[in-house]
């Protein structure tokens, strides 16, 4: 079984490298509900694996035109996640925010999107170590996570904070 310590970032490598990006305008944030992939059915942010010669910041733009048909604006890079599966599946996620997005959000066949406002994220529907760190990348704080998960069910965290806010 996986411990944190195998997440260390000096020794650890992933398989994937991926982003997920958080739209935040007029006391709401973008989310989607994913269709397929890794997390179909929940709620989370749009995002994806990063392509060959791709910048992380590159490919959470690219997701969200292709996921939500957006482009976001005011893009920053809020922190990093690594997550390690018991099936042997790592990620390594790089999470931004955006103060705003270029178009309307529409369905795809990828996600539908959710403007949820900030005090009704549904957190129940997401994965378990977003209630952890995303609250308070809303508020600007930057943040490094590691999660060790079996399926859905996480079974250890680390998580630190960088204060104060960015915002």
């Amino acid at each position: 079984m996986y411990s944190l310590d195998d997440l260390d970032p000096a020794r650890w490598t992933p398989r994937d490298v991926a982003t997920l990006v958080f739209v935040v305008r007029d006391g709401a944030v973008l989310l989607i509900r994913k269709k397929r992939g890794l997390g179909a059915g929940k709620v989370n942010g749009p995002g994806g694996r990063l392509e060959a010669g791709e910048t992380p910041a590159q490919c959470a733009v690219r997701e969200a035109q292709e996921e939500l048909g957006v482009t976001p604006t005011g893009l920053r890079h809020m922190g990093e996640l690594r997550f390690q599966f018991a099936d042997g599946y790592g990620l390594h996620c790089h999470v931004f925010r955006a103060d705003g997005c270029e178009g309307e959000a529409h369905e795809t066949d990828e996600a539908a999107p959710l403007w949820t406002p900030l005090h009704a994220i549904p957190y129940g529907e997401m994965w378990a170590d977003d209630a952890l760190w995303l609250p308070a990348m809303l508020t600007g704080r930057r943040f490094d996570g590691r999660f060790v998960f079996d399926g859905d069910a996480m079974l250890a965290h680390a998580l630190t904070f960088e204060d104060p806010p960015t915002n």
